[in-house]
């Protein structure tokens, strides 16, 4: 029996008269089942024996007697019941903070476990009996337990807020249905509830979403700031290699400056070692003959006089005075053209002028590295270019693998898609770039016209063209062999010292940086700063007009060399 009643419901047990367990219950002969009290008023109160629930007529009254196993099932159910709330009553908690206490309990406060939406007020678990027990509190609402019940009732009826006014977004009673807010559109409270809850799972969604986002912008910051310190250590340690290497280079060139000099000065002194050598001996030469003179002014033998003056008379005293001076000329000059030969004759701004020459080199040799090592740190940054022939203006002739373009000046009838150059003869590349740094080299040799740089995914195709910032080209071009230009409003004429070959490119995204290079010379050109970027970038090669062959060499996507 016990099994039995486990599978039967509460409500298999109440008695629709007293709405209460069965008490003495008894079978009227439709079938259904009341109290014995219960059924007995009911008819003694009416003319008829009716049934209260199906309403099947009577003409007898039927003698009624105890179902005795309903009785007992009931009589267990009801034990069964108090049992189970006794159990409830002994586990109740005390209320805590955030959780309704019970209006009803005295001194502490237990934790409310239904609240009545008739009664306004909460239960714990021993005082909601009544209300699960009692046929007049059987009916009343309950609800999980909520503060604020007050708030629930409409305050002009006094009614519960069940009904929600979607035409004046506000919670209703029955009577404002009828009365204030007749002909409005009105929901069930618990239909807008579940419509709000879909709402606030969507609007959480989103947030979410937004929150992955952040996220994920956070990452990429974390990464990009991550990337700049790698980039910022391999300049340095670039950096730190090329002035070593020019150091040693300056050094290296300094001592063999020094040897050299060293070097001259001793071959030169040796040089004067041998003209001084030469001038001694002739100086002896000359002394011993004017001796051999003298000794003959002094003789009184005429004989001896006459005999020996043909053989003082060969010696060409001519040629010995003539030859002297030009020794000594040479020995003079020899001093002239390198003061070194002696400390005590050399100029006192001598080394002065050594180490200005080795210092001026030294800074000539400083500044072409720097160029050098500005070059590499953006060819760091080469990416692969293509021409995108779709975009081609017709004149134009593009190779095979798209990495040269030349004017033909002859149109070919292609279609007019609206990414196509229609007037000028341009193109642009493939790819594009919506962020970071990007460089690409050009070769324009040969060209008496050119224009090069990048362009934002918008720009006007159709029609003539304005290079400049403001409609969306950042370039620079060659006109008639030797006039260049940054195309800027207004434009900025161009004073190259020697005319490039090549010519690099270089963008920085975010820093709003454009800047073109002589890539032999490692010159920076020009360069576009503080441009704002909100489009993609597109590399822009414009070949000009073929002028009748003049023009006709092809500008060259070159491969960027990165060796040292």
């Amino acid at each position: 029996m016990s099994a039995a009643s486990c599978l039967l419901t509460e409500d298999q047990f109440l008695c629709s008269i007293c709405l209460d367990v069965f008490t003495d219950p008894v079978a009227i002969p439709c079938g259904h089942n009341f109290c014995e009290t219960c059924i007995t008023k009911h008819w003694d109160k009416n003319d008829k024996c009716q049934c209260p629930d199906c309403k099947d007529i009577f003409n007898t009254r039927t003698e009624l007697k105890v179902n005795t196993l309903i009785s007992a099932m009931a009589a267990q159910f009801r034990q069964s019941a108090q049992q189970k709330a006794s159990s409830s009553s002994s586990e109740q908690q005390v209320s805590k903070p955030g959780e309704v206490p019970c209006d009803v309990c005295t001194g502490t406060e237990l934790k409310a476990l239904k609240s009545c939406l008739v009664c306004l007020a909460s239960y714990c678990v021993t005082h909601l009996e009544p209300h699960l027990t009692k046929s007049g509190l059987k009916g009343h609402q309950l609800i999980d337990p909520v503060e604020n019940l007050e708030g629930r009732m409409c305050t002009k009826h006094n009614k519960l807020l069940e009904l929600f006014c979607k035409t004046n977004q506000m919670c209703v009673c029955m009577l404002c249905t009828v009365l204030d807010h007749k002909g409005h559109s009105v929901v069930l409270l618990k239909e807008e509830y579940k419509g709000k809850k879909a709402e606030l799972g969507k609007k959480d969604a989103e947030i979410q979403q937004i929150i992955q986002k952040r996220r994920l912008k956070i990452q990429e910051m974390k990464r990009s700031v991550e990337l700049s310190k790698k980039d910022a250590d391999r300049e340095i340690a670039a950096g730190v290699q090329v002035f070593s290497a020019l150091k040693e280079s300056v050094e290296r060139s300094q001592a063999e400056l020094i040897d050299t000099i060293k070097e001259k000065q001793r071959q030169r002194e040796k040089q004067a070692k041998c003209f001084i050598k030469e001038l001694e001996q002739e100086i002896s030469e000359l002394e011993k003959r004017s001796s051999e003179v003298e000794q003959l002014s002094q003789s009184e033998d005429h004989l001896h006089l006459v005999q020996s003056f043909p053989s003082l008379n060969t010696i060409n005293i001519s040629e010995v005075t003539k030859r002297s001076p030009l020794h000594i000329c040479k020995l003079f000059n020899l001093f002239q053209s390198f003061p070194s030969l002696n400390a005590s004759i050399r100029p006192p701004s001598y080394e002065g002028t050594v180490v200005r020459a080795v210092n001026q080199l030294e800074e000539t040799l400083s500044k072409q590295m720097k160029k050098l090592l500005e070059l590499k740190r953006v060819q760091q940054y080469a990416v692969d270019v293509t021409l995108d022939l779709y975009t081609a203006h017709p004149n134009l002739i593009l190779s095979e693998d798209g990495k040269q373009v030349y004017d033909s000046d002859v149109k070919n009838k292609l279609q007019d898609d609206p990414e196509r150059f229609d007037k000028c003869a341009c193109v642009l590349a493939k790819q594009s770039f919506a962020s970071g740094r990007f460089y690409y080299e050009v070769q324009v040799k040969e060209k008496i016209d050119w224009t090069l740089g990048v362009a934002r995914e918008s720009i006007n195709r159709k029609g003539q063209i304005k290079l400049s910032p403001q409609n969306g080209y950042w370039t620079i071009w060659l006109r008639n062999k030797n006039e260049y230009k940054a195309c800027a409003v207004p434009s900025i004429n161009l004073c190259l010292k020697c005319r490039p070959e090549k010519v690099g490119v270089f963008v920085d995204y975010e820093e709003g940086l454009v800047s073109f290079y002589d890539v032999d010379s490692a010159a920076l050109i020009y360069s576009f700063t503080g441009c704002c970027f909100t489009q993609k970038l597109y590399p822009f090669f414009g070949p000009c007009p073929n002028d009748g062959g003049k023009n006709s060499a092809p500008l060259i996507i070159s491969p960027v060399d990165h060796t040292e």
